[in-house]
């Protein structure tokens, strides 16, 4: 290694002083991490910028370590240092520049280096020995032999040949740093020769039995002997071996048809640096397009007046066979009858269509042109067929313009809001076919621009003016063609044609008013008809659909100020349900002109005649309270009766007697049935009634509903009843109750018919006895269910009005009972005693009022021990 330091700047910096290196042994791995903050003299402060000058300022910055084997070259570099002397306290100036000096290195050449003579272009630094460090780039390169071709450092092997070639590659010296050399030697090897293929092309029309046995060796020149011959993929199967070398062409026509099919010819290399050499043969096999089926379309056909600046355009379009895309070459003609002008032209066939331009001097007059294609050519075949044509031929028009001011023009008279028919005739140049003319209306009737589409045969032509361009009545509306159009050729001129016409005016409809009522079948229906205005005679087209149809009847009425009626017969209205009359037309027979009624229609309804209703006979009961709304069949629309002649129909809340009622039926339409008659019957059974006194009984004997049943006259049984209305049956087994009442219905198994109710309302207090009570002494209210209250027993039946006062030893009262309560439980909230209101233990006195039969009341005193 040769290290040179030299001091260049003395001065003590913020950044240090400027210094250099000299590296002449670059490929020593100590230069590939250089720390250039070390190489800097005086005392630099760390933290500063490094700036490589060799790159732009976006570059340029970078850490300080320098890896030498990466500067390609052998040169001067420079590095600067810059620190801030502000915030350093720094007065000197700030930046230091270490310089790097790279000497030559040539690197270290390969022993051997070969290539082949089919190679163009050899770049020698491919010669170089790649676990080196590879050479620096700013060499110089010399032939050895001054004969040899050499450029900067790329050969060309092709030129120079078969053999072994040495060339020199030198860096030129640096300061102490000797120049360096380094010689690589290059051997060129010889490719095989494949030779040069001839193809083969013919036509599928050809006579290719004369190729059954082709020696595809005859195909190639200059070839190297010994090759082999194959195919892509084995497509046609003709060689069976490598050795083989003849083919069939006729079988691989008859096989796999029309194409391209490449026969290769392998040389093998005889040395591993050059590559095997081919040669492909290809035997081409075309086959004729096939234009059958194609049309020729030449756009466009135009008028005279256009012929001095018309562009035409052809448009070839393929039949039903495939034509190749691509550029084809085509001669056609053109041909009027008198003349034939051949012509070529170039373009491309895009997805079966070939467009292509013809000059408009090919079509100098007023004729019918017809342009034939007479050959097809693609480019891209090598045209050994002859394709197939037939005719492919379109003929193109020239028109003239169509002119008709000399023309007769004739328009009758027309009633208003009909067309108006105008014929055209006389001095005219149209021939059959279909014109567009644009015309003006004025004088009555006015409009601007108007068009119309007739057809002329044999020099004559009718139109029609529309009706809602001729709506005023008047003798003096103009009409004037201004322009006519050929349709079919789209020619069009000026012209200048009047007639004068009348139009009749409409009887006036849009008051009219149509009144139809509702009928029942059978029924003949009466149309009146109203706001006829002066009208006096007319004749009217009317219809009928929906149930009842009919078309396009007619009737001539007499009109009586502004109105008329008229019969439509039952006959024509047959089937019950909604039917529409339509008013179609009415003619004034006084002009002769027919309005057309629009939205005219009224709808009636032809009504059936209800059948007669079914109806059974009816039993009701007396308490049932039935009505006239008790019948069936009900509903709007029955009405009921009670005589077969009465016309006032009941109410639905007249009640039913014991006789014939009579019902029918009235449809929405007002159609009435027959009347049906419907018998009555109302049963009624016999109201039981109570014995005397029947309804006292004495509650001691514990009376129930069949004791009560028993004060009657019923010899059936009695259903009773808690209350008269929703009330609940109670059994006949059921107890008495004090004050109760009680509803009893006698039932006829007969009619299934229950009597009125009979009302009772029971005493339990007829007890004729004045026994002797027992009042208990005591009782011991614990909860044991054992003599848990204080109770006189019987006495409510005795003396149903009775009253009991209980007070304890203070005289205070504790409880007061009647009938509806009997017992004293030993505690009362109704009186402040004890806590809870339960009475302690003790003895108690009570007062005993009878209050009954004078008799007087009785004390005594009780203990109540819990």
């Amino acid at each position: 290694m040769f290290l040179l330091i030299l001091s260049i700047d003395s001065y003590s910096q913020c950044a240090g002083e400027s210094d250099e290196i000299l590296i002449c042994d670059v490929e020593n791995p100590v230069y590939k991490n250089i720390d250039l903050f070390a190489l800097l003299g005086g005392s630099p402060v760390s933290g500063g910028t490094w700036i490589d000058n060799s790159k732009p300022l976006e570059e340029s910055i970078f850490n300080g370590f320098l890896d030498a084997q990466k500067l390609r070259n052998s040169g001067i570099y420079t590095y600067t240092y810059i620190q801030d002397p502000t915030t350093l306290g720094c007065t000197s100036s700030n930046e230091a520049t270490i310089t790097v000096k790279i000497g030559p290195y040539a690197g270290y050449s390969s022993p051997n280096i070969s290539t082949c003579d089919d190679v163009e272009s050899f770049n020698l630094f491919q010669a170089f020995d790649g676990t080196k460090l590879a050479p620096q780039q700013n060499g110089i390169w010399t032939a050895n032999d001054t004969s040899l071709s050499l450029n900067g450092n790329t050969i060309n092997p092709k030129i120079l040949g078969e053999g072994t070639y040495s060339y020199t590659y030198t860096m030129s010296a640096l300061e102490s740093c000797v120049a360096q050399t380094a010689t690589v030697f290059v051997s060129v090897f010889r490719k095989p020769r494949p030779g040069s293929p001839s193809n083969l092309i013919l036509c599928s029309t050809d006579n290719l039995a004369a190729f059954n046995n082709l020696n595809l060796n005859s195909r190639l020149q200059g070839q190297d002997s010994g090759g082999r011959w194959t195919e892509d993929e084995l497509v046609t199967n003709e060689l069976t071996s490598l050795n083989d070398n003849r083919i069939n062409i006729q079988n691989i026509y008859n096989t796999l048809g029309a194409g391209t099919y490449n026969f290769t010819y392998t040389v093998l290399s005889t040395n591993p640096i050059c590559t095997d050499s081919q040669s492909i043969v290809q035997i081409i096999i075309e086959e004729p397009i096939d234009f059958t089926g194609a049309t020729l379309v030449v756009n466009s056909d135009i008028c005279e007046n256009q012929m001095a600046t018309a562009n035409y355009t052809a448009i070839l379009t393929k039949g039903s066979q495939p034509v190749p895309n691509g550029i084809y070459d085509i001669v056609y003609e053109i041909t009027n009858g008198t003349s034939t002008t051949t012509l070529a032209v170039e373009g491309t066939f895009i997805e079966g269509v070939f467009t292509f331009d013809i000059n408009r001097l090919n079509f100098p007059v007023i004729a019918d042109y017809t342009v034939r294609i007479i050959s097809i050519r693609n480019r891209s075949f090598y045209n050994v067929c002859t394709n197939i044509i037939g005719t492919i031929s379109d003929v193109l028009t020239i028109t003239p313009m169509p002119r008709i001011n000399s023309a007769t023009v004739l328009i009758p008279s027309v009633c208003k809001g009909v067309a108006a028919t105008a014929e055209i005739s006389g001095n005219t140049n149209l021939s059959n076919g279909n014109y567009r003319i644009t015309y003006n209306l004025s004088g009555d009737n006015t409009a601007t621009n108007q068009q119309l589409d007739f057809t002329v045969t044999n020099g004559v032509g009718q139109l029609l003016i529309p009706a809602n361009l001729i709506p005023n009545v008047g003798t003096n509306t103009v009409f004037n063609i201004t322009s006519i159009l050929d349709l079919a050729s789209g020619c069009t001129n000026t012209a200048s044609l009047s007639k004068v016409f009348t139009i009749r005016p409409l009887p006036n409809v849009a008051s009219v008013v149509v009144n139809i009522n509702t009928i029942c079948l059978n029924q003949d229906a009466t149309i009146r008809l109203s706001g006829l205005g002066s009208l006096t005679n007319i004749t009217l087209d009317y219809s009928l659909s929906a149930a009842n149809i009919i078309s396009n009847q007619n009737v001539t009425l007499s009109v009586n100020s502004g109105n008329a009626s008229f019969v439509i017969p039952a006959s024509f209205l047959p089937n019950p349900g909604n039917t529409t009359f339509t008013l179609n037309t009415l003619l004034d027979n006084s002009n002769g002109c027919t309005a057309i009624i629009l939205n005219n229609n009224q709808s009636f309804s032809v009504s059936a005649i209800p059948n007669n209703p079914v109806a059974n006979n009816f039993n009701f009961c007396k308490n049932d309270l039935s009505t006239i709304a008790s019948l069936t069949p009900n509903g709007t629309q029955y009405q009921w009766f009670d005589s077969v002649s009465s016309t006032t129909a009941l109410n639905g809340s007249t009640p039913l007697v014991t006789g014939t009622y009579y019902v029918k039926e009235v449809n929405s339409s007002g159609c009435e049935s027959g009347r049906t008659a419907v018998s009555v019957t109302i049963n009624t059974t016999d109201l039981p009634t109570l014995d005397t006194d029947g309804q006292n009984f004495c509650g001691l004997d514990q009376p129930t509903i069949q004791n009560l049943s028993e004060r009657t006259n019923a010899s059936g049984i009695l259903y009773w009843f808690d209350a008269a209305a929703n009330g609940n049956q109670v059994t006949q087994n059921t107890l008495l109750t004090e004050g109760m009442t009680y509803y009893g219905y006698n039932f006829s198994t007969t009619t299934n018919c229950y009597s009125d109710a009979l009302e009772v309302t029971v005493s339990l207090s007829n007890c004729d006895v004045t026994p002797d009570f027992f009042v208990p002494d005591g009782f011991s209210p614990n909860g044991d269910q054992v003599n848990d209250v204080f109770r006189i027993p019987k006495i409510e039946f005795i003396y149903p009005d009775f009253t009991l006062e209980i007070y304890n030893r203070y005289g205070n009262l504790m409880f007061k009972g009647n009938r509806d309560k009997p017992e004293w439980t030993g505690r009362n909230s109704d009186y402040n005693v004890g806590i809870d209101g339960i009475a302690p233990n003790g003895v108690y006195f009570y007062v005993l009022q009878f209050n009954k039969g004078n008799k007087k009341p009785v004390q005594g005193r009780l203990y109540l021990n819990r």
